[in-house]
């Protein structure tokens, strides 16, 4: 098996042991996303719907690096410390997926790195 390394500048660096994203034959795993600003890696948290939004540019810049988008994601998974932002989630992200939309989870967890309220991670499937 060989794998391929995906990394990008327009997304986060990674703050722990891990990549990006990994390339194994066509599919990506994407690496969680939470809404650091890659240019200051600091947290873009001043709302929700901030938070929310960045992590979808993150996703996307990751995405590209591996050479597809967002709308070639088979899988999200999305965590949320607070689930009443679910309907934002589905809001938002209407803004980047066109349909058919990717398989999803979406789970409550109690913390995030960073002191973020949401990350997301995916595999991506790419031509």
């Amino acid at each position: 098996m060989s794998k391929t390394i995906i990394s990008t500048d327009k997304a986060p660096a990674a703050i722990g042991t891990y990549s990006q994203a990994v390339k194994v034959g066509n599919t990506v795993y994407l690496s969680g996303q939470i809404p650091l600003d890659p240019a200051t890696m600091t947290l873009n948290d001043s709302d929700m719907s901030t938070q929310i939004h960045q992590v979808f540019k993150n996703l996307t810049a990751v995405c590209e690096a591996a050479g597809g988008n967002l709308n070639d994601i088979a899988k999200l998974n999305i965590f949320l410390t607070d689930l009443s932002h679910f309907a934002l989630v589905n809001e938002i992200m209407a803004e980047y997926f066109a349909e058919p939309y990717p398989a999803r989870a979406a789970i409550g967890v109690a913390q995030l790195p960073k002191g973020a309220a949401v990350e997301m991670d995916g595999i991506l499937v790419v031509s």
